[in-house]
């Protein structure tokens, strides 16, 4: 009679597995709304260069029209005054650099970094 030896995980292992998945669902579930407010933002910065007329268009033009933007988007990370307006090669660019502080468990947060811009995927 031959011994054969199990496979697969201990209950420890097991017990460690599921708080890790955990841990990475729940960033990923506090990460989601930062992220799409992101994404939003840059679609904002880059809708309100593509209706200006680069010949026109003032920078009080351009910030109102983005607060219009950011109401109806629900941006709250970035307003008007935070954008950096400039005009490169006869374009207007609008950027914007801020930072969020995503709080995940009592005092532990995460601070994530953002960079947007108009000219972002020219």
């Amino acid at each position: 009679m031959t011994r054969k030896s199990q496979s697969g995980l201990s209950l420890i292992g097991v017990l460690f597995v599921g708080c890790v998945i955990a841990a990475v669902v729940l960033l990923g579930l506090k990460l989601i709304p930062v992220v799409s407010e992101y994404f939003g933002i840059k679609r904002a910065l880059s809708s309100v260069v593509g209706s200006a007329n680069a010949q026109t268009a003032t920078v009080s033009e351009l910030r109102n029209a983005f607060t219009k933007r950011a109401l109806v988007d629900d941006i709250s990370s970035v307003t008007a005054s935070d954008l950096d307006i400039t005009k490169e090669n006869g374009r207007i660019v609008m950027s914007v650099t801020y930072s969020r502080k995503v709080p995940l468990v009592s005092n532990v947060s995460l601070l994530v970094d953002f960079s947007a811009s108009s000219s972002d995927g020219h």
